[in-house]
């Protein structure tokens, strides 16, 4: 049982070395750089639009929606990262495994207009559409303009679980 607690520990020590390695090419390489300015944006731009365009009589519902979408989505989106099925080469914040635009900006925004828009339209139909935008067009454009690298990943898994 000891030896397992000396192994955690220098597991810790080297997560810290590279940690400390990641902030600094973080801060040489990746902050300020036009990627990095566009994961700010598309943090920022898709709650304004949504402040701006939202039914205001359903905001907490709608709110709701978007904050469960927001723990769903960035939990899923950590664990594949852990498993190493993709990573984010322009990360708005160092050190959170996840990509803060995806899953705290465009995902729940776009869930939260689709519910507002046309309430009474089939919400499976609503659903085929997010995840066909999701995975075979957002995906696809973060690759080309190197925010994502999908390592072990192809756009169809991301499909069934959008």
């Amino acid at each position: 049982m000891h030896g397992g607690v000396e192994e955690v520990e220098q597991l810790y020590n080297k997560t810290h070395e590279v940690n400390n390695e990641l902030l600094t090419l973080w801060i040489d390489h990746v902050l300020f750089m036009w990627q990095w300015w566009i994961g700010v944006s598309l943090t920022i731009i898709p709650w304004m639009l949504w402040g701006l365009f939202r039914i205001r009589e359903s905001t907490m519902r709608l709110l709701t929606s978007g904050f469960f979408i927001m723990f769903i989505s960035a939990w899923l989106d950590s664990l594949g990262v852990q498993l190493g099925f993709w990573y984010y080469q322009y990360a708005v914040v160092p050190f959170i495994p996840s990509s803060i635009p995806w899953n705290t900006s465009l995902l729940p925004v776009f869930v939260m207009f689709l519910i507002q828009i046309k309430s009474e339209s089939n919400p499976y139909i609503k659903a085929l559409i997010f995840a066909t935008i999701s995975a075979f067009i957002g995906e696809p454009v973060a690759v080309w303009i190197k925010l994502y690298d999908p390592v072990n990943w192809k756009y169809l898994y991301s499909f069934p679980i959008s």
